[in-house]
């Protein structure tokens, strides 16, 4: 079988390690998205296809927290208290496209839950990172290739006043910030871009602040998070692997997944950096190869910070 995403000559010299399967979740190749760490050390990650919130413990036990069918549910962030908010994408249309996102939160144990941005704000609310001052970045998976409807907003710590940021994006997917909030980052997956926005305030760009560093070749520039040295990790879907670039947007790195050349577990849609050590974790499905739901391991450029210390 000929390989559906071979390495870029752009890219094929860049350095790599090889990801090792860390925990199957299914013998099915469900999707998988969201991964992050709760402040007890469990990592939490979504099942967009069922609307779970699913909670892996450090000694790999497998739990179900949270269960809404319409919700798909897209990204995580944990907020300082220890709640847990989930950007979900919402219902399909008749033509296939996501619709009425919301973004809820709920207690560590899945009770007490609130809508925090509703259906009728018009959102696709597809990831969201906090910054330091309590307030969060979502991006709005609206849009296609032709039509620039998404982007990304920054909702302030009460959570309603909304402040677009980076406006008329296809399909905004990721969303980061450099560990000191001083820089945004976001992915633009159907045009397959990367975007850099030096923020002089919460949600405000500064003058002459963006840019867009890097085109990515092929598909699916999907969602992103950022190390305690700035570095910034995309994941590629459809391609099996995480792209990694400097706090400038220049390509330093890469992780790619196992047997990707032989087109196993290519839809790669997110990961998480623990807090304090370099261990990554990347959720993937093998869609082609048959090979189910698994979340790999492997070691990043710099340690992870926890995100909820900017809140």
């Amino acid at each position: 079988m000929k390989p559906l995403a071979p390495l870029a000559s752009p890219e094929r010299d860049l350095p790599y390690v090889t990801a090792a399967p860390f925990f199957k979740v299914s013998d099915e190749a469900f999707p998988l998205e969201g991964p992050a760490f709760d402040r007890q050390g469990n990592l939490l990650f979504v099942d967009i296809s069922r609307g779970r919130v699913l909670r892996l413990s450090p000694q790999q036990k497998l739990a179900t927290i949270y269960t809404d069918q319409h919700l798909n549910p897209a990204g995580i962030a944990v907020h300082q208290d220890g709640r847990i908010f989930v950007a979900a994408c919402g219902p399909r249309n008749t033509h296939g496209y996501f619709e009425a996102g919301t973004v809820i939160a709920f207690d560590p144990n899945g009770g007490n839950c609130q809508t925090v941005v509703a259906p009728d704000a018009g959102f696709v609310a597809n990831d969201l990172v906090f910054d330091r001052h309590g307030g969060f970045y979502l991006s709005d998976f609206r849009g296609t290739s032709t039509r620039a409807e998404g982007g990304i907003h920054y909702f302030d710590a009460d959570f309603r006043t909304v402040v677009p940021v980076l406006p008329n994006l296809c399909m905004a997917n990721g969303v980061a910030l450099s560990p000191d909030g001083k820089v945004l980052w976001a992915t633009e997956f159907a045009a397959c871009r990367l975007h850099r926005a030096d923020l002089s305030a919460p949600g405000k760009v500064a003058q002459s602040g963006t840019s867009v560093p890097y085109h990515f070749i092929g598909p699916g520039p999907d969602s992103m998070r950022t190390d305690a040295d700035g570095n910034v990790y995309v994941a590629m879907n459809r391609q099996g692997r995480i792209l990694v670039f400097s706090p400038y947007g220049i390509p330093i790195f890469q992780i790619l997944l196992p047997r990707r050349e032989s087109n196993h577990f290519l839809r790669c849609t997110s990961l998480a950096l623990t807090p304090g050590t370099r261990d990554v974790f990347i959720v993937a499905r093998d869609e082609v190869g048959g090979g189910g739901t698994t979340i790999f391991k492997a070691q990043g450029a710099a340690p992870g910070f926890p995100l909820f210390s900017h809140c």
